[in-house]
Formats: structure tokens, sequence, C-alpha cells
């Protein structure tokens, strides 16, 4: 390889890791995108729906002070959700919509909302009752939360569970398809999506897929150390299978509800799992028999990890349906599809790299620099973590 080629080979790789370095930082930057969970419910004309909204983009979707949204306390969260119920309400009755028979229904507040946690950010959660007109008809969810001219975050996707009209699904609402019809449905059916657009529906969740996999920083470092250590195609081959099994695995079971672990232990545990694989690397360069016999097992083992952080994505809660599996499969083999584009094109630059002295040497420093920012990571996610890591790396002006 000429010297210019090898020179452009080390700067691409560098530029590629000061980019995922640079958008990554989950407790102290704001992802580029976020996803609004609405649970949606009825048995008549009449519907209730649950919406789990990220507190701080709510707070500032709604106009709101930044007393209100930069409140990072708890207790605080939620005097500012009470004080500021009207705004609340104004908004994410404005932005999600629910019709009967073709006739716009007439929503309103239903109690106070209140706040939960999914992994490290907070949410609001915002209970709102519909009045539908009467008569024989089916329902659409309309859902427009947080659109990419409020320049808060872009490409925001309503992830929606219904029972409704008889029928029981899932569906994801974008900018570029906003509305859901529900299907008629015999009471008790797990019809899920009205005729026609099941293929959409399942299709947006493999896009949801494959954004969370790109979009999420830790897994993307998790990826990259993986081929920093890999060793040749059989060694890629080997991991991303080990790890594509045992994310498969834990995901499907922790979505259907059959495993469950707290989000505050398994996203710490997410990012110790990069440290560790790139750690290996380090160690692998040394001393080949030890670590290259733990490898796998370890890769195993933080894929289980994995499964249960990437079923924390979709937020689902109900009970077994065909529908569900199939939205858990689409949405397994958009993550799948975003792991393979990675591979593909990310370890020929590895290869390249590693056959020159110059660039085995970056893919060390690389592999340093992945680990020292998932240990940041690790410590901004134990409980009290934040504040540590904030008077160690303090952020900001």
């Amino acid at each position: 390889m000429s010297p210019i080629a090898r020179l452009g080979l080390l700067v691409g790789l560098l530029s590629g890791v000061v980019v995922v370095l640079g958008t990554a930082a989950p407790a102290v930057a704001h992802d580029a995108t976020t996803t609004a969970y609405a649970e949606v419910s009825g048995a008549g004309p009449d519907v209730r729906v649950v919406l789990d909204l990220e507190y701080d983009l709510l707070m500032k979707s709604a106009w709101l002070y930044a007393e209100a949204y930069e409140a990072t306390d708890p207790a605080e969260q939620r005097r500012r959700l009470e004080a500021h119920a009207d705004a609340v309400a104004a908004y994410t009755l404005e932005r999600f919509q629910v019709a009967y028979d073709g006739s716009r229904c007439a929503g309103e507040l239903a109690g106070v909302p209140g706040l939960t946690q999914r992994g490290d950010r907070a949410f609001a959660v915002v209970s709102l009752e519909y009045r539908c007109p009467g008569g024989q008809g089916t329902h659409e969810l309309f859902s427009a939360l947080f659109p990419d001219d409020e320049n808060f975050v872009h490409s925001t996707r309503t992830i929606v569970h219904y029972e409704l009209d008889g029928a029981e699904g899932a569906a994801v609402l974008a900018a570029a398809d906003p509305t859901h019809a529900v299907s008629d449905g015999d009471p008790g059916s797990t019809v899920a999506v009205a005729e026609g657009s099941t293929w959409r529906n399942l299709g947006g969740f493999v896009v949801l897929g494959g954004e969370h996999l790109l979009l999420g920083p830790d897994h993307l470092l998790f990826l990259l150390a993986l081929l920093i250590g890999a060793r040749g195609r059989r060694d890629v081959v080997l991991t991303a299978t080990t790890f594509t099994i045992a994310h498969s695995v834990t995901f499907l079971l922790a979505a259907i509800g059959l495993v469950n672990a707290p989000s505050g232990i398994v996203e710490p545990l997410i990012a110790l799992s990069i440290v560790s694989v790139a750690t290996i690397h380090l160690l692998r360069r040394r001393a080949d028999s030890a670590t290259t016999r733990w490898r796998l097992p370890v890769v195993f083992a933080f894929g289980l990890l994995h499964g249960l952080g990437f079923a924390g994505a979709l937020g689902i809660d109900e009970r077994w349906s065909w529908q569900l599996l199939a939205s858990l499969l689409a949405f397994n083999v958009g993550l799948e599809l975003a792991q393979i584009a990675l591979v593909v094109l990310l370890y020929p630059i590895v290869t390249l790299l590693r056959r020159s002295v110059a660039g085995d040497q970056v893919l060390v420093a690389a592999a340093a620099l992945v680990a020292a920012v998932a240990l940041v990571w690790f410590v901004e996610r134990l409980p009290f973590g934040a504040d540590l890591a904030a008077l160690v790396l303090p952020v900001g002006p």
C-alpha cells in the first residue's frame, strides 16, 4: 500500500472514531432523535391514550421556560408537570389525535401527568381521554409528536400499541406515514392492522430497528470494539453470529415479558461491556491463548445484555399475539441489517489498517479511546454517577 493511501485510511478511521464519539455521551448530550410511546385502548367509540414522552423535549415543545425543561430532580419534574398540566395537555392533544368513523374525537387530559424512567431518561406519562361520536365505525390514530420543524430533534417515531375495535396490535407512526387505521375484528381477535397496511407497518419496525442500532452510540461502539479485535473473516463471522444469537434471545424474551431487568442495572452493564471487549483486544495482542479462549463467551454474555437494551427501546407491555411476534421479528431484522451494513463497511478498513505498523497503532489507540469513553458512560449511569462524572469531566461553559 502506498504511503498516501495508508495516510488516507488512517485519517478516515480517525474521522469515523471522532464522529462516533462526538455524537455519543448519552448522559450529557441529547440524541438526534427520539421515540414516543402510546398505549391506546377502548371497548367502544371512546378511547383512552397513555403517552410516554421524553420529559425535557415535552417541556421544550410546549414552549415552557428553561426552569421546566432543565429540571433534573424527579420531584421537581413532577411539580413542573403538575404546574404546567394545561400546556402539556394542549400540546399533546394537538399532536396526537384520534378519529372515529372519519370524525375527529374531542380529547381532554385525564389526571395530572406523571413521571417514569426509560433507560437513563425521564419520561412524562400523559393520560388522555377522547370522546368520539357514536356510530358503527373504526378508529384512526395520528401522531405528529416532536416534528422536525420544532428543531429540537428529528425523525421522531411514535410506537403505538392498541386494543380497539376488536383488534389489537402495534404500529410505528412517523412523519412520512403519521396515520394508522385500526381494522375491524372479532372481539378477542389479534387482527393488527387495516387491510393492505400489514407490510407497511412491519416495514416501520424494520426501519425502527435499524435506526436504533445506528443512532445508539453504545451499540455502535460495542460493534466497533468487536471489529477492532477481530482477526480474519472467520473471526468476524463467529463474533457477529455469537452477538446476534445472544441479543436476539434476550430481546424476544424481554419484549414479550418473560424476562425483566431494571434499566438501572442493564444500562451501566452495557457500558461496561464496551470497556471489557475493547480491553480484551488490548490484552489479546500479548496473550493470545488466554484472551482468545474467553472472547466468544464474553461476547455472548454481553450480547444478552444488549438484547435487554434493544427490548427497552420498543417499550412493549402487552400480552402475547402473533402481531406482537411479527413486530418484534421485524424490529430484529432491522437491527441485523444495520449490523451487517456496518460490518461490511468497517471491516475492510480495519483489515487494511492491521496490515501496516502505523495502522495497528491506530487500532490500539482507537480501542483504548473506546474503552475510556465507555468507562465514563459506566460511571455516569451508576446511581449519582452523573454528578461524579460532572465533577471529573465538566461539560459546558
